[in-house]
């Protein structure tokens, strides 16, 4: 585990990103749009740091900042094609030591993997659900 977050890691510093901008990205890839609340809730931090942080994302270009329409005070989130794609290297990065640790298994080890990473993601799912 530690060569895999070793690797992340590379991956974060050759971007500029720090952990707390990393999540953020993947907040925006896997939920889509939100405004910088949701953000600053995530992350437990006030608006005021997120927004700092958020104003690191907007200058990489790597998310974008809009008003909302019915409300110009509240800025809606998304993550721009270049943050996507930078955070899709991210995951390929990740998926790449995970394909050679995998390689070294047998093939019942693999199945005894894959069956109790199903049970953990319908455990996870439900616990999110739960939330």
């Amino acid at each position: 585990m530690r060569h895999s977050f070793r690797d992340f890691k590379k991956f974060m510093d050759e971007n500029g990103l720090s952990p707390s901008q990393v999540i953020t990205l993947f907040r925006l890839y896997h939920g889509g749009p939100c405004g910088v609340s949701a953000i600053s809730t995530q992350l437990g931090v006030t608006n005021a740091a997120s927004s700092q942080l958020i104003d690191r994302l907007v200058g990489l270009e790597l998310i974008e900042r809009t008003e909302d329409l019915s409300d110009r005070r509240a800025k809606h989130l998304c993550i721009t094609p270049k943050g996507k794609a930078v955070l899709e290297q991210g995951i390929a990065t990740r998926r790449k030591w995970l394909e050679r640790l995998t390689t070294q298994l047998t093939p019942e080890q693999q199945v005894t993997v894959m069956a109790a990473l199903s049970v953990l993601t319908s455990c996870a799912a439900r616990t999110v659900e739960e939330a």
